[in-house]
């Protein structure tokens, strides 16, 4: 079942209004990532101490997800993304007060807040899902995706400038551009799950989800493979600074310059081929090649010796992310009750958030105890065994399919 076709002038301004927001978003985010390891170091903590605060935001971010989609599922989408966003904006003036102070406890509670409050993509992605159909779904996802991508190409390459002039500086610029699209929100944004469509009832549970899901097999296996994308992908946030500064000496310059070359990779994939490929080869084809570049990227990361391997290992690795993150959120929105879409989504974004929060502390202790290499090792083990679950989907008739050879 699909929602009611929106006027293309509507989607248009959804679209538009849905990327500026999650491009706010995610420069912030992009900003703080990749300096994350290094602020952690000049506070005195080690590999291990960055997994387990990166582990802190994702479990919060677990718990609080579903809560945040089943409320704009009632509620709408309008009011938690414009919560999300200026919540965030507090918890970035907290990072930099814990930079500039130097206190690792506040670093933790700024993170936690964050984390708490960072249900904007879930309610993003639902309000797409609202007013796009089966034939518009995996473009409108697409726009989500692109906005990660441009605010992981700007947020690194602003965070590695601004951190030459004090490490308190990308933080608080992070919490402005939160606070700035949660302005555009509160003027511009459209609510899109209208009242008659709102459930008056009491919440339902997260296994309502799959209770009343149409294809409930396949949203188990769309469910289990954000784990395990998401698994994969925390590896990079905790261990590719520590490795990219013990094997060749960079600093946060350098490392905000890779971040910022796998985020364009993601606008250009996201922006621009993603619905075209998907229309060409099948929306689960494409999801399996994905998972097969992000693990053939990843081992390149673990055996890179020189600085033109380590990009090059990062531009396959980025290549199979920008496949896999859009087609994902569209296939759960497809396998979703279409009432439940917000909750659907919400649940597919714990399912990485757990991930977030396991992946982060194996990492650490894999680099820790094992070395630079094991973490990516690990991560393309991970990423391999998301392909052949991938294939599993070909039979659940989730996503366009090939057209037959043929046909017309």
């Amino acid at each position: 079942m699909n929602p009611p076709e929106a006027s293309p002038r509507l989607l248009g301004r959804v679209e538009a209004l849905v990327f500026v927001t999650v491009f706010l978003d995610l420069v912030g985010f992009g900003i703080v990532i990749p300096l994350l390891p290094f602020y952690v170091q000049s506070m005195g903590g080690s590999a291990r101490t960055v997994g387990v605060l990166l582990g802190c935001f994702s479990f919060t971010q677990l718990l609080a997800t579903p809560v945040l989609g089943r409320f704009s599922d009632r509620y709408g989408r309008r009011p938690i993304i414009l919560f999300s966003l200026a919540a965030n904006a507090v918890a970035m003036g907290l990072f930099a007060l814990a930079s500039y102070q130097r206190l690792l406890p506040l670093l933790f509670v700024s993170r936690i807040l964050a984390g708490a409050t960072a249900g904007n993509l879930a309610a993003c992605q639902a309000s797409l899902a609202d007013i796009s159909t089966s034939e518009t779904r995996a473009r409108a996802m697409g726009r989500v995706g692109a906005g990660i991508g441009l605010g992981l190409v700007m947020g690194p390459m602003i965070g590695g400038m601004f951190s030459q002039w004090g490490a308190w500086l990308p933080p608080l610029a992070a919490g402005a551009l939160a606070l700035l699209g949660s302005i555009g929100v509160l003027l511009a944004m459209p609510e899109t799950h209208p009242l008659s469509a709102r459930s008056t009832a009491k919440p339902r549970s997260r296994l309502s989800v799959l209770r009343e899901s149409p294809r409930p097999r396949a949203l188990k296996l769309v469910l289990l493979l954000y784990f395990l994308v998401f698994l994969a992908m925390t590896t990079l946030q905790v261990a590719l600074a520590l490795l990219a500064q013990a094997r060749f000496g960079w600093k946060a310059k350098e490392v905000g310059y890779v971040f910022a070359m796998q985020g364009g990779l993601g606008l250009l994939i996201q922006g621009v081929l993603i619905g075209p490929l998907s229309k060409a080869v099948g929306e689960v084809r494409l999801l399996i090649l994905g998972t097969l570049l992000l693990s053939a990227g990843m081992l390149g990361v673990s055996l890179a010796e020189h600085p033109f391997a380590l990009v090059g290992a990062l531009a396959v690795l980025g290549t199979g992310l920008g496949f896999t993150q859009p087609l994902l959120s569209s296939l759960a929105s497809q396998a979703a009750n279409p009432s439940l879409q917000g909750l659907t989504l919400g649940l597919a974004q714990s399912s990485g958030g757990l991930a977030r929060t396991m992946g982060p502390v194996a990492s650490g202790a894999l680099y820790s105890s094992l070395g630079t290499s094991a973490p990516f090792a690990a991560g393309a083990l991970v990423a391999l065994i998301a392909a052949a679950l991938g294939a599993l989907l070909k039979h659940e008739g989730l996503g366009k399919q090939r057209p037959p050879p043929g046909a017309g």
